[in-house]
């Protein structure tokens, strides 16, 4: 149990879902690539001591329905029913840029974003001109970015950075040039909000990537930089796996099932 310094809880935000995902959408050289394999979306946000700190902020969703997803909950309605106004949160960690992660950008007026300079540099350079590497970004929420830049409410931070108390982030590639994960210091220890660094579990329990990604080498040494910042295995959060729904309890006192508490111990371990 962790006992000094600001605690955290971890909320996740369950926005949207595909059903229609197979195996070989997921992994390579997958050996049953038809069965079936549902991709969950999720944001988050970490609430401590009256402070909210909001990572990732979904999806829109005419660019959910675009690229074949299913909407199912606005994060900023999921961040209200936690209490947390996104008028007024002053504090957003974007893991990478993404079109399901940057979502909902201008619904944050007061807040102030960090994330990875490599993930700026890659998403404006000339890697861009790959269809390969650009499909999972949007240009105008690219533009957005920069704009956010120009008027300097975005910290292009370096490879570690501590965001608050209790909260870094750190730099492990693969899945884009920019992606970080997120150590969160909560009651029960040192969490790891992977984002996409693990869509599911599985690319953790196997040593495999998944199947969207800049750098396979990177995308695979980032679990054991996962191992080295969590306390413990069932101190893991993947992005997009359904076992998260199965693992974690609904936030208390809301009624909504698509909003979980993350930073209490899963029912039944986490990854294996």
């Amino acid at each position: 149990m962790t006992t000094k310094g600001q605690i955290w809880r971890i909320y996740g935000i369950r926005h949207a879902v595909n059903e229609s995902r197979t195996r070989g959408n997921n992994f390579i050289l997958e050996a049953d690539p038809t069965a079936p394999l549902t991709l969950d979306f999720y944001s988050w946000v970490l609430i401590g001591d009256g402070r909210a700190i909001v990572v990732d902020t979904g999806m829109d969703p005419a660019k959910a329905a675009k690229h074949g997803h299913t909407h199912l909950l606005s994060p900023v309605e999921g961040l209200a029913a936690l209490g947390v106004d996104a008028a007024t949160a002053d504090t957003v960690i974007l893991t990478h840029a993404h079109y399901d992660h940057l979502g909902f950008l201008d619904a944050f007026p007061a807040a102030h974003f960090h994330m990875q300079a490599e993930e700026m540099a890659y998403v404006t350079g000339p890697w861009m001109e790959k269809p390969w590497f650009r499909r999972a970004y949007e240009p105008d929420e690219i533009v957005r970015l920069v704009h956010l830049l120009h008027d300097g409410r975005l910290t292009l931070h370096g490879r570690e950075a501590e965001i608050a108390d209790g909260v870094s982030v750190h730099w492990v590639g693969g899945h884009c040039a920019g992606q970080e994960i997120v150590r969160v210091r909560t009651e029960r220890g040192f969490v790891v909000l992977a984002s996409d660094a693990l869509h599911y579990y599985e690319e953790y329990e196997r040593g495999v990537p998944f199947a969207v990604l800049f750098n396979a080498s990177e995308m695979i040494a980032a679990h054991d930089v996962i191992r080295s910042l969590a306390d413990g295995d069932d101190h893991v959060l993947p992005a997009h796996d359904p076992r998260i729904a199965e693992l974690y309890p609904l936030a208390e006192g809301l009624g909504m099932k698509h909003i979980l508490r993350l930073d209490v111990a899963p029912e039944r371990g986490g990854a294996s």
